[in-house]
């Protein structure tokens, strides 16, 4: 029996442990949660210790991503495997080249016979404020979701569309596109990239220290706000410098650059690495890169894949077919990636070797070397680093 004192309520309250224990002997010992190594009660933890745990994976997850991004690969002996003679061959084969005089609309000529051909002209090379679009995509295919960043970004740009030096007004132009392989490495191209009327480059590929090989000058740089270069020496001899949207936040990026106004701290969280803040170019050397390239080069991509869906293009891929918009002539350095020599080198300017691109898994580089094979073979651009 149970007695109630003054103090207890008089409702039907359960009885308290106490009265279950003296009343039901083994029934306590029944109801006690196993504690005995191995119990799935380990792993109901209180909140607090949930919380740490579920900070220490986040945290561990997100190291496993950004660390390969903060700290290089280990240091590769690389060995060239390009014959020298080969080498001199392709030195001497670029100074033909330079030699002859321009051909007015020559890559686009030798375009057309290609299948995919009309997926590759007439494609809008920046975004222009007064030119309406419909974007049915999101970044990079599109604009769709970033409207109000795109018009503050538009209406901090003084000049849109084509700057001088890509107009049809000069006459005839020749282009080449510096990829960042290392092909480029040892190939002595640097005085003769540097008489091309156009030069294209992509992301942080330095040109500082580089010069013998990658030339110094740089019409166009594409970009996204992580691969900006830091150093200043990078935008010395710019002409143009545009941007690549993947995400709102890197229009968000663009005006702080062109306004010189800093972005807040919580905005630079979300990159994935850190971006500079400073590019010593005025405003009217900015641009942004029209989606269409991006989406374009992706369909046509489609025809070489075994993968279907979104296709994203790297940079160097984009960056040539935006050259075939712009230039009368079209020459590729840098270009080609040799997974058969994994121990060679990947870019020209750092010590990571070619085994490193097998960790990628956002582009289809199979896919893009045949595409561009097949644009050097039909005559439409031209190859001066023999890696196709």
């Amino acid at each position: 029996m149970v007695t109630m004192s003054a103090g207890d309520p008089g409702d039907d309250s359960p009885l308290l442990p106490e009265a279950v224990e003296a009343g039901t002997p083994g029934l306590l010992a029944h109801r006690q949660p196993i504690t005995t190594p191995g119990s799935w009660d380990f792993f109901f933890l209180s909140r607090s210790q949930n919380l740490a745990l579920g900070a220490a994976l986040l945290f561990g997850c997100y190291s496993a991503v950004l660390i390969p991004a903060y700290f290089p690969l280990k240091k590769a002996i690389f060995n060239d495997p390009r014959p020298k003679n080969l080498v001199q061959v392709l030195f001497n084969r670029s100074a033909s080249l330079l030699s002859d005089p321009c051909r007015p609309r020559w890559c686009l000529n030798r375009l057309k016979r290609l299948p995919c051909s009309e997926g590759l002209l007439d494609i809008p090379v920046f975004v222009q404020q007064d030119v309406p679009s419909s974007w049915d995509l999101p970044p990079p295919l599109g604009l769709r979701g970033s409207e109000e960043h795109l018009a503050l970004a538009l209406a901090s740009l003084p000049q849109l569309g084509l700057p001088p030096s890509l107009r049809g007004e000069g006459g005839c132009r020749r282009c080449v596109v510096v990829g960042n392989g290392g092909v480029l490495h040892g190939s002595h191209l640097g005085a003769h990239i540097d008489q091309y009327d156009v030069i294209i480059r992509m992301n942080n590929a330095p040109v500082s220290g580089f010069e013998r090989d990658a030339g110094s000058r740089t019409t166009v740089r594409l970009l996204y706000p992580e691969g900006a270069p830091h150093s200043g020496n990078e935008y010395r001899e710019t002409t143009t410098v545009a941007l690549v949207v993947f995400k709102s936040l890197d229009l968000d990026w663009l005006i702080s650059v062109v306004t010189r106004r800093p972005l807040g701290f919580w905005s630079k969280l979300w990159f994935w690495r850190e971006v500079v803040e400073d590019i010593p170019l005025t405003r009217e050397s900015f641009r942004i890169l029209h989606p269409e390239i991006i989406r374009r080069t992706g369909q046509v991509l489609q025809r070489y894949t075994l993968t279907r869906g979104k296709m994203v293009p790297t940079l160097g891929a984009s960056a040539v077919v935006m050259a075939l918009q712009v230039c009368d002539q079209v020459s590729l350095a840098g270009f080609g990636y040799d997974m058969q020599h994994p121990q060679s080198q990947l870019h020209y300017y750092e010590a990571v070797p070619m085994d490193a691109m097998k960790a990628q898994v956002v582009h289809d580089i199979g896919a893009e070397k045949l595409f561009l094979r097949d644009l050097v073979a039909a005559g439409a651009t031209t190859d001066l680093t023999g890696a196709l």
